[in-house]
């Protein structure tokens, strides 16, 4: 029997399946589908405004694309041939606009290339619905997607109909539409290789232009973000935090990075510089040199002194801003970080972490040694310009509303725990407490996280919700202990002005020092719900150093860190230029990439990231969508169909409501 809910229900239900053959359609395909074999995830972190080296592994998917190149043509054309065709889907365009200045571009070369791509085009939807791959079109291929669908479905042998698609081939070569229609199969084939895309934190900083990254992301038909400490912290300035914006200023500055800010987001910093100049213009700025591309290197260029300029006074602002926002949340548990009071003047010493340390520098006209965290009425309107320009940045907010909506603290997808940084552990492997969270630990904790950062953007202005989350937002940033940070302090002002460097220790929550512990990451799962076979942590942050021996794979391979240093900083230590972890239905491999030349040089040459591939879960059976979080929601819309179609044999339902 039904209940007056379920009838209420099915009745809704039967809107879109009106009658018993549309319900019987519907289950029939889902069936096929669950049948299928699970969709290609890819799994990225820690990209730092790397755009080009990101942007060249997400076209050619790893490597993906070159495999199937290589497995359709291996025996038909030569490697440079397959060369030429894989970077020509990578950056169909520029090389379309490359071969045509040298005259390398015929009719009979668009009609070989067509066929060629509509293979490749077909071969990496195979596993997919007509209908999903239709999507996928409609979302990439600008207005070919019924023209491209009909090619891809297109029986060559079949006598009636091999002329039809002759002709349509012919059609786009008279209009002069092959090059448009090769950008709109390239865009297909990169679209379709990569079912889902998992990036687990930062985006943001160090390299140049993350904001092209996040335009590359929007693009995207199916993805999730986990936030990482650099992303929530430009979360953070667009919601217009002071400390969150002048902490962005000064790692920007501080590696000479503006482009990012100033290009990207159009946010002018010229108050910023008349301030420096005329505050610090006769001070010693020899401490505040931008750093090179290694962590360490410095070099010299015109506008250095100016740069360095600014660079002290934003970090004089940030240092005071931090400590207001300390003093107003003591529930942060961050007092030691308070430093500006404890500077002896005339010793020009700085007692931190209970030590006497010297300071490089104590020449700060605009601290008040009676009350060091104020700032001053020029700091205030300087501080009160860029948080207006940072809100009324159209592509910053633009892009901190796509990071809150794909992105979140966590994410749990097809079993496995996605997170930047960690799960907040004791000592002896107890989940961590937080005051600040009325004592949540482990996933409840998490949760508060997510909800506090989310406040800070949506909250009312001017509400005590938005306030703390906006203070919150640069806890996770730098916090003790936060999630994101995964730290117990983050040393800036040690960095900057202490030369002893025993004061630039960044002490790690115990999680690092846990995470091979097969017991304690089987209970970081089971504590989401997780566990058991073909379950995992996938973990950024940390870079992985290669070239000392480390490995991406953890506790037998349940803790995947994909950190492997995108950005460029990092690879001297690294030994590489990052990962990716490729999750399909024959099991998980990681990839791990070289340095990028360059996109003029991949053109020019048809040069592509050299990745070492290791296979480390192979699943002897297909995995299917059935066993994945979509084939559940799969098998539960199975379910309520079948009530409907009985609802329909029954008498309950009419049909054709």
């Amino acid at each position: 029997m039904f209940t007056e809910t379920d009838i209420k229900y099915l009745t809704e239900l039967a809107k879109s399946y009106p009658t018993k053959s549309a319900v019987l359609t519907e289950i029939i395909n889902l069936n096929a589908i669950l049948n299928l074999p699970k969709g290609t995830e890819h799994f990225m972190s820690d990209l730092h405004g790397e755009h080009e080296a990101f942007s060249h592994i997400r076209r050619n998917a790893s490597g993906v694309v070159r495999r199937k190149v290589d497995a359709l043509f291996e025996r038909s054309l030569t490697k440079k041939e397959r060369s030429e065709l894989a970077t020509l889907i990578y950056y169909p365009e520029e090389k379309l606009e490359a071969m045509a200045r040298e005259g390398e571009i015929s009719d009979d070369w668009y009609n070989v290339t067509l066929v060629r791509l509509l293979e490749v085009c077909r071969f990496v939807s195979s596993k997919y619905t007509r209908s999903k791959v239709r999507k996928h079109l409609a979302k990439t291929t600008q207005g070919y997607d019924y023209i491209i669908d009909e090619l891809l479905n297109n029986d060559y042998d079949a006598v009636n109909k091999g002329q039809y698609y002759t002709n349509i081939l012919a059609a786009i070569l008279n209009i002069d539409a092959a090059a448009d229609f090769i950008i709109a199969l390239c865009s297909a084939i990169k679209s379709m290789v990569i079912d889902h895309l998992h990036i687990v934190g930062d985006i943001f900083d160090r390299g140049p232009r993350a904001d092209l990254i996040i335009d590359e992301l929007m693009k995207e038909t199916s993805i999730d973000i986990q936030w990482g400490n650099h992303d929530v912290l430009w979360m953070g300035a667009a919601a217009g935090s002071r400390v969150c914006i002048a902490t962005v200023l000064n790692n920007s500055i501080t590696y000479k990075n503006l482009d990012v800010v100033e290009i990207g987001y159009g946010i002018s910093l010229r108050p910023l510089t008349l301030f420096a100049n005329e505050v610090y213009g006769a001070c010693d700025v020899s401490s505040y040199m931008p750093k090179g591309d290694s962590e360490g290197d410095k070099y010299l260029r015109d506008d250095d002194v100016l740069v360095a300029r600014m660079h002290k006074a934003i970090s004089v602002i940030q240092f005071k801003l931090e400590g207001q926002a300390i003093l107003r949340n003591p529930d942060f548990n961050m007092e030691h970080r308070l430093l500006l009071d404890k500077i002896n003047w005339g010793a020009g010493t700085v007692l931190a972490d209970g030590k006497e340390y010297s300071l490089k520098d104590t020449d700060f006209p605009t601290i008040d040694r009676e009350n060091p965290y104020l700032l001053t009425p020029e700091e205030t309107e300087v501080m009160r310009y860029l948080k207006n320009a940072f809100m009324r940045s159209e592509k910053l907010q633009a892009h901190a509303r796509f990071l809150y909506e794909k992105g979140e603290i966590y994410t749990i997808f097809n079993k496995n725990l996605l997170f930047h940084g960690c799960i907040p552990i004791e000592d002896d492997g107890s989940f961590m407490k937080f005051s600040l969270a009325q004592g949540k630990s482990g996933k409840a904790f998490m949760d508060f996280c997510d909800k506090a950062a989310r406040q800070g953007y949506f909250a009312k202005e001017g509400s005590i919700a938005r306030s703390y989350g906006k203070d919150f937002l640069w806890f996770l940033w730098c916090g003790k202990d936060s999630p994101l940070c995964a730290r117990k302090k983050i040393a800036t002002f040690e960095r900057l002005l202490i030369e002893d460097k025993s004061a630039w220790e960044e002490p790690k929550n115990a999680y690092y020092r846990s995470w091979n512990d097969e017991k304690i990451v089987q209970k970081i799962l089971e504590e989401f719900g997780l566990g058991g076979e073909r379950s995992h942590i996938v973990n950024g942050h940390i870079p992985v150093q290669k070239k000392k021996g480390e490995t991406p794979l953890k506790a037998s391979g349940k803790l995947i860190l994909i950190d492997g240093g995108f950005c460029r900083a990092y690879q001297a230590s690294t030994g590489i230029a990052g990962y990716t972890l490729i999750y399909n239905a024959d099991g998980m491999r990681i990839s791990a990439h070289e340095p990028f030349r360059g996109i003029d040089d991949a053109i020019s040459n048809n040069t592509d990231i050299l990745s070492d591939t290791v296979i480390f879960e192979h699943s002897a059976d297909k995995i299917r969508v059935k066993d994945t979080d979509t084939g559940k929601r799969l098998a539960e819309k199975i379910n309520d169909l079948m009530k409907l179609l009985e609802g329909y044999e029954s008498g309950f339902i009419k049909e054709g409501i």
